[in-house]
């Protein structure tokens, strides 16, 4: 204390406390600012106090989230219902996602991305929501699906569909039909998961989706095998920047997005 109040004494350039008998007594200096000082002091105290609680039947609050458009077909609606059930008035945005740049989270444009976790943006929050892996697709009746087994060789002599936002067309499949002295014709390059499946239902061309696309009922006329090489599997995250760590609203969102893919 004695150091401390030498401190405020060559700050405020007053003696603040004086001896008087065995006690100190205030300056007159020291009782003008009093109440400046509490003041001050409450200002502080609620300054460092943690966030408030919230009460989450009353918050009024968009959330911007960006997925891919297959992630939106499958999960957009029950997010949606699960959230306004707990939180009547907040509103789930779905922004599109032609890319993966980061900058749209630490501005706070974006307050959430799901999807693949990318190598960016080291300082970012991560937390997986599900495990995923790729499977084959093909129209009901396809002649490959009635091979048993279905080979690498039948599978790479199948002209295929594929999704590329960027228009790639090699990926792990071909890294791994490479290795047995394989490869495949990639006839049609689509944006999005949706589409291969629109056109592997329509066409002789197979495509390559995730199996959780596949197993939530999405596909429709056409029928899932499994890949006759082995591909590595992925895992699908929701990612935020660390500004919103602490915030109580967005680690609610977080906790019913997570809860949601828990069961």
């Amino acid at each position: 204390m004695s150091r401390t109040l030498s401190r405020l004494r060559i700050a405020l350039r007053d003696p603040i406390l004086v001896p008087a008998g065995r006690a100190m007594v205030a300056t007159p200096h020291a009782e003008a600012i009093a109440d400046q000082v509490r003041s001050l002091t409450a200002a502080v105290q609620t300054v460092l106090s943690p966030p408030p609680a919230i009460d989450i039947r009353e918050l009024q609050r968009d959330f911007t989230i960006r997925a891919n458009e297959a992630f939106v077909l499958l999960h957009a609606a029950r997010l949606s219902v699960a959230a306004t059930n707990a939180a009547p008035g907040v509103r789930l945005r779905f922004a599109p996602k032609p890319n993966k740049e980061i900058q749209p989270l630490r501005d706070a444009t974006l307050d959430l991305d799901i999807g693949v976790i990318s190598g960016d943006g080291a300082e970012l929050r991560g937390q997986t929501l599900f495990e995923d892996s790729f499977v084959g697709v093909a129209r009901a009746g396809h002649p490959l699906l009635k091979a048993k087994p279905i080979t690498p060789e039948l599978y790479a002599a199948c002209g295929h569909v594929i999704s590329s936002r960027r228009g790639h067309i090699k990926g792990p499949v071909d890294e791994a039909l490479a290795e047995l002295g394989l490869s495949r014709k990639v006839n049609l390059v689509v944006p999005s998961y949706p589409a291969v499946m629109a056109v592997a239902a329509a066409s002789d061309l197979i495509g390559l989706l995730p199996r959780s696309y596949c197993q939530a009922g999405a596909a429709k006329q056409i029928e899932m095998f499994e890949l006759p090489v082995a591909t590595p599997g992925f895992v699908i995250a929701q990612t935020w920047h660390p500004r919103m760590d602490a915030d109580p609203a967005h680690q609610w969102l977080r906790a019913l997005i997570f809860d949601a893919f828990r069961s």
